[in-house]
């Protein structure tokens, strides 16, 4: 899969292409469905397939003050994207001058220009360009001049009949709810940071635990209890319980929710490391404790439900 990080000269060279763009942030079923789309389609008509995607969340320039947080960063849209067969990933820069950018130039510079794209293939609620005013409607338009054509997918599940979005999957992380997550995105849920020193609190009371600093950019679960299996940068893999959230316990009001990982029948050193846990099953909310001993005895029962769950 070739990624392109600028468009220059055209990407196929001699080829016309089927294509598709969005910001894919998740890169949930609706997004798959719509790959898959392009990908077979090009196929069909023995041309190139395409994604067109960019380099932050749109919102994060348009409306910084109300952008989304992110449910998986630019490298790893890539990464899952590498699984879909597609034959190329544009990232192109998302920045002041492209949020004023025409939507009309943009369709000539990327789809035209660059692409060669005799198909566009989008969610039918997809816009894009200056003041939102791409969508389906001017692609067609712009389709009977520049010959091609576009297609519009609905991102509804089978199941339920139910959007599949971005959005809809932060909700359900806010909520706390896994499977609703997971449903949507065809995957188990997964956050990854380094690992930071904290206070040891843990250490002292049995439980050590490695603190994972997520970014503040990307979206969490709800505060709780969770089974989980941590993936080291060594290739390892352990059950884990893992608390996300304030520490009410110790910390009457903390304002930033942390993640702490206790990784069963782990030893060593894990600081500096980047950490990747994967949830399999929320345990609990989190709760305040009156003492250590109270606390102490429920971390052991979460402890043995996370072994449970989260088995290897």
């Amino acid at each position: 899969m070739l990624v392109i990080r600028s468009l220059g000269d055209r990407v196929f060279e001699g080829d016309r292409s089927v294509v598709t763009i969005g910001a894919y942030d998740g890169l949930h079923r609706g997004h798959i469905a719509v790959i898959s789309s392009v990908v077979e389609r090009a196929q069909k008509v023995g041309q190139r397939s395409a994604v067109v995607t960019f380099d932050r969340h749109p919102a994060s320039v348009v409306r910084p003050e109300s952008a989304p947080l992110l449910i998986t960063s630019l490298e790893q849209r890539i990464e899952l994207l590498r699984d879909t067969g597609v034959d190329a990933v544009v990232v192109l820069e998302f920045d002041e001058a492209a949020a004023s950018e025409e939507a009309e130039d943009f369709i000539r510079r990327v789809f035209v220009d660059g692409l060669a794209a005799s198909e566009i293939i989008v969610g039918e609620n997809f816009h894009f360009g200056r003041g939102r005013r791409g969508n389906v409607e001017l692609l067609s338009t712009m389709g009977n001049e520049h010959d091609f054509v576009v297609t519009p997918l609905s991102l509804r599940t089978t199941e339920t009949s139910e959007v599949i979005s971005s959005t809809a999957i932060r909700a359900a992380l806010r909520r706390g709810d896994l499977d609703g997550a997971s449903n949507m995105l065809g995957r188990t849920v997964a956050i990854s940071g380094r690992v930071v020193h904290g206070d040891e609190r843990g250490r002292t009371i049995g439980f050590p635990t490695a603190n994972v600093d997520v970014d503040e950019r990307f979206i969490l679960p709800a505060d709780g209890v969770y089974a989980a299996w941590c993936h080291t940068e060594a290739g390892g893999r352990y059950s884990c319980a893992v608390n996300i959230g304030k520490r009410p316990t110790f910390y009457g009001n903390a304002d930033r929710s942390l993640v702490e990982c206790h990784l069963l029948d782990f030893s060593g050193d894990l600081y500096d490391q980047v950490l990747t846990v994967e949830f399999a099953a929320r345990l609990r909310d989190e709760q305040r404790f009156d003492g250590l001993e109270a606390l102490t005895t429920q971390l052991q029962t979460d402890v043995a439900r996370a072994r449970e769950i989260a088995r290897l």
